[in-house]
């Protein structure tokens, strides 16, 4: 894997990424509390260091999709806290005008392709993607995210075989947290190296720690390069942790506090805060202003939220079908 000269452009960009994704997912716990927001409700807390490090080593038109724990890849991929926060509140200012709300966050301009509710269900789709910037002859990637419950869906393994038959540039990701909703890796398969999976397709396939943004940069840009280079997809099992239950209704009773605390010792804002001070590249006053400066736009997003109006009733018929499609078969 090749070392990546990590500058403190990128280390401030990981540390101002994963503080906004975080102060957003605590806010949204607070309001889902308020019952401001309904329905399901999955946080990204504690995962941020994975999608800080795909985007520092993807390029602007590279594409993602992902499952229901989406909101900080949203935010990651562009879309602002305005329209995700909105989107929570059902709102029609949201990035699917209110009507997908946490589990389905979408945006064409930013190359961001859900948020998907289905368990396992974005996995063909992120192949389907990728089949298409092939055929089109692009350079393009596509990144697809599962949890580690989702491997065990029988799609998975479709679309592993067709991807690598036709060496499609995709790069699957699995963020093993370690816990399928309530359940551990452990007692759901032999194999606790998800990873290993790859081989029986003859796919390249790595364990990557997911705690450490320059981890997940290098491999993610090794495994880009190779899908550009029209060598076909590459499974990452990245190791990761979330410091809250699997929902909102999920008090995560089925772990020990000495198992959160170990991992929130290595905290990933922390780690990179920490980096950006040993280097000298800001001080810790620096890192409050920044903080300070998140804090503000988390709460503006809510102002914005609230102040928006829901979806009229006629657009339970809009974006249901595609107008005008231009291939009419008589």
């Amino acid at each position: 894997m090749a070392k990546v000269k990590f500058t403190k452009e990128i280390y401030t960009k990981w540390f101002k990424q994963m503080m906004l994704i975080r102060r957003f997912e605590e806010k949204s716990a607070q309001l889902y509390g308020q019952q401001k927001i309904r329905g399901f409700c999955h946080l990204y807390i504690g995962q941020e260091a994975v999608i800080a490090g795909t985007m520092t080593a993807l390029e602007s038109n590279d594409k993602l999709i992902t499952a229901y724990r989406d909101h900080g890849h949203a935010l990651a991929c562009g879309i602002s806290a305005n329209e995700v926060m909105a989107e929570l509140y059902g709102k029609v200012t949201g990035c699917t005008k209110g009507k997908g709300g946490s589990m389905h966050m979408f945006s064409k301009e930013h190359n961001f392709f859900g948020g998907h509710g289905i368990v396992g269900g974005q996995i063909p789709l992120g192949a389907g993607i990728a089949m298409a910037d092939q055929y089109n002859g692009t350079k393009d990637v596509t990144v697809c995210f599962m949890g580690d419950g989702a491997v065990r869906q029988g799609a998975l393994h479709e679309t592993f075989n067709m991807a690598m038959l036709w060496k499609l540039p995709v790069v699957f990701v699995v963020e093993n947290n370690e816990y399928a909703m309530g359940t551990s890796v452990e007692r759901t398969t032999n194999v606790l190296d998800i990873h290993k999976i790859g081989l029986a397709y003859d796919m390249p396939n790595f364990q990557i720690d997911g705690m450490s943004c320059e981890a997940v940069h290098e491999a993610m840009l090794d495994a880009a390069k190779r899908a550009r280079k029209g060598d076909g997809p590459t499974f990452l099992e990245i190791k990761t942790y979330r410091y809250r239950g699997h929902s909102m209704s999920d008090p995560a009773k089925y772990r020990t506090k000495a198992e959160v605390e170990k991992y929130k010792s290595i905290d990933p804002i922390e780690v990179v805060g920490k980096t950006l001070i040993s280097k000298k590249w800001a001080s810790q006053k620096d890192l409050d202003a920044m903080e300070e400066e998140i804090v503000q736009e988390v709460n503006a997003s809510v102002e914005f939220a609230e102040a928006s109006p829901y979806p009229e009733v006629h657009e339970l018929y809009t974006d249901v079908y595609v107008e005008d499609y231009p291939f009419i078969v008589e």
